[in-house]
């Protein structure tokens, strides 16, 4: 189990920092600032993108906050 707890431990530090890193750029850490997400191709359309559920497509890391 030491293997399985290092490896959480490290993503939960990585999670983290990107937490970090977006909070000084001041975007959402869901759609890195752009405000939407792509899904993956489908049939019907080359790609599928929404507003950021996160930020509620503005981008940005105060939005993102607020969510939480």
């Amino acid at each position: 189990m030491g293997l399985l707890n290092s490896f959480n431990q490290w993503r939960e530090t990585r999670y983290q920092n990107h937490l970090s890193n977006m909070k000084d750029q001041g975007k959402c850490p869901d759609c890195q600032g752009r405000g939407y997400t792509v899904y993956p191709y489908n049939e019907f359309a080359y790609f599928n993108s929404f507003d950021c559920p996160g930020c509620q497509g503005s981008g940005s890391y105060t939005d993102w906050e607020e969510m939480r």
